[in-house]
């Protein structure tokens, strides 16, 4: 199942859901919610292995946020159709989503922080885009990410708003527990996991997590040192399921799309 919806934008993202499966996901995550007293960010260690929940508020947490097409911009609420965060980069204008989600023509704002309607530190717009070739030609799993800058506002960069995470290409899958933060389309707070990666293959990892569906691809596995080690797409678009998700194995082209990003001025 491709994790973004299928009526927010004119790329193929997945299949809608009826309101039964809507009512039945927002029950079922209220109650996770109420039985877990929080899940860990990834710097407060791994708290819960495998448990889904709302996310808590912290200035990690503003540094990821939702993606909506340019003319929803005056009313987010049911809107959103991916996710994204804030990367490190020399100018401070880099996030990081799935290939699938950027390959749009479509133009984009990104909402740091995103909950309830309300995009607490602004709307930022999409500016440029950086994908693989592999995915840009073939549509390869394997190239399955993205990276995109975005317009400075009120004369700062969006790192200098909500500080941003380390992309990190090569770190061995499974070394230390990541977690997975998105948002359902179904959803108007984001919700994260923490788990261990394991291998799908060479090129591909999977986390078991439940409750991730459509909206959710672009998530970013982040690990207890704030170092972005994957991302929600990959095979699939991000899984067949909602309680198995995939990311490309970053490594060299991850590396060389991050470097031609980065270096954007």
């Amino acid at each position: 199942m491709k994790r973004t919806p299928g009526t927010q934008s004119p790329v193929h993202h997945g299949r809608p859901r009826t309101s039964a499966r809507r009512q039945a996901l927002f029950v079922g995550l209220m109650l996770v919610a109420v039985t877990s007293a929080s899940v860990a960010s990834a710097d407060d260690g791994p708290g819960p292995l495998g448990v889904t929940a709302v996310t808590t508020v912290t200035p990690q947490s503003a540094r990821i946020g939702a993606l909506f097409d340019a003319e929803d911009a005056r009313s987010l609420a049911g809107n959103h159709f991916c996710t994204a965060s804030v990367v490190h980069s020399p100018h401070g204008d880099l996030i990081l989503s799935a290939g699938h989600c950027l390959s749009d023509s479509t133009d984009l704002v990104f909402a740091p922080g995103y909950r309830d309607g309300r995009a607490p530190y602004g709307l930022w717009k999409v500016q440029r885009r950086f994908l693989p070739t592999g995915w840009t030609k073939e549509q390869d799993e394997d190239s399955d990410l993205g990276f995109a800058v975005v317009t400075p506002l009120g004369g700062k960069s969006i790192e200098d708003v909500v500080g941003a995470n380390r992309f990190v290409a090569g770190a061995a899958t499974g070394a230390t527990s990541v977690t997975v933060t998105g948002y359902p389309d179904s959803r108007e707070q984001p919700i994260s996991c923490t788990n261990r990666p394991t291998a799908h293959s060479s090129t591909q990892q999977r986390i078991d997590c439940p409750e991730f569906t459509s909206g959710t691809s672009g998530s970013p596995w982040i690990n207890r040192d704030h170092a972005v080690v994957g991302v929600l797409g990959g095979h699939e678009m991000g899984g067949s399921t909602p309680d198995t998700s995939y990311s490309v194995a970053f490594a060299t082209t991850a590396a060389a799309l991050y470097k031609d990003a980065a270096a954007e001025p």
